[in-house]
């Protein structure tokens, strides 16, 4: 009996980007704009004026800001 020796050379597949990839990069951009960079611009459609004063979102990150060595003040 003989062996059948299949030779077939096979380029190395490269790996494919998963689909719940680029959602969570969209996600963790938008989780670094609003930690590292946001001084009340994204809650102005809400409040008007007074998210730049008031600034509520850099008030509940600030800590966090600190922690990953954003400067903010």
């Amino acid at each position: 009996m003989a062996l059948v020796n299949s030779t077939v050379n096979h380029a190395p597949a490269t790996p494919a980007i998963p689909r719940l990839a680029w959602p969570l990069l969209i996600l963790f951009l938008g989780a670094v704009y609003v930690v590292g960079y946001d001084q009340g611009a994204l809650l102005q459609p809400l409040l008007g004026a007074v998210s730049r004063s008031s600034n509520y979102i850099h008030e509940f990150v600030h800590d966090g800001r600190h922690l990953l060595g954003f400067p903010c003040h």
